[in-house]
């Protein structure tokens, strides 16, 4: 079987909390992700999540995104979120937390820049799903709680990979998912 593989990104939709140069950490993995063939999976968001979009997109990557939103006049009008970078937008009409489970669900693993709450969200379902993972140290926001809920959930998951270079974040990750797909994991 010859599939793409989709990976969800989860990151902060507000920055000030994340490393100063997080856009463009987060451009650089969209980008990477678009060379090698990579679906991109956003919340169709600002911040993190637009940047890697962008990255994918600029770089003929293919990039969907799933909005909190019920159509695109709430997507744009209170939600007050962009259009830009994005192929198809699905409007799930689930508000952020239930956008959250389907994003997560939607890739075959996530990767983790930055972040706030929504992200931890995302964080805590992709970790109790044991979705493959992957989270950009020193990226900021809350990643620094991500080690310590592994440790206090005291739960095997043994697909997370821990890197400071997104580019080597993204080799990783993807060699990850591709064993997983040839054990049919994925």
């Amino acid at each position: 079987m010859n599939r793409k593989l989709k990976i969800s990104i989860s990151g902060a939709a507000e920055t000030t909390n994340c490393n100063p140069n997080v856009n463009e950490l987060a451009y650089t993995i969209g980008r990477e992700l678009a060379k090698r063939g990579i679906i991109t999976v956003t919340g169709a968001t600002t911040g993190v999540p637009f940047w890697a979009a962008k990255g994918a997109y600029e770089n003929n990557g293919y990039v969907i995104g799933f909005s909190p939103a019920v159509n695109q006049k709430e997507h744009i009008e209170v939600y007050e979120l962009p259009l830009d970078y994005h192929h198809i937008i699905f409007y799930t009409g689930l508000g952020h937390s239930g956008r959250n489970l389907i994003l997560v669900r939607a890739g075959d693993g996530v990767i983790f820049i930055c972040g706030r709450t929504g992200t931890l969200n995302e964080f805590i379902i992709s970790y109790e799903e044991k979705k493959p993972m992957a989270i950009l140290l020193n990226s900021g926001g809350e990643e620094k709680y991500m080690d310590e809920i592994i440790k206090e959930a005291k739960k095997e998951h043994n697909k997370i990979i821990w890197e400071s270079d997104p580019v080597l974040l993204v080799d990783k990750f993807v060699k990850l998912l591709e064993d997983e797909l040839v054990r049919g994991n994925l």
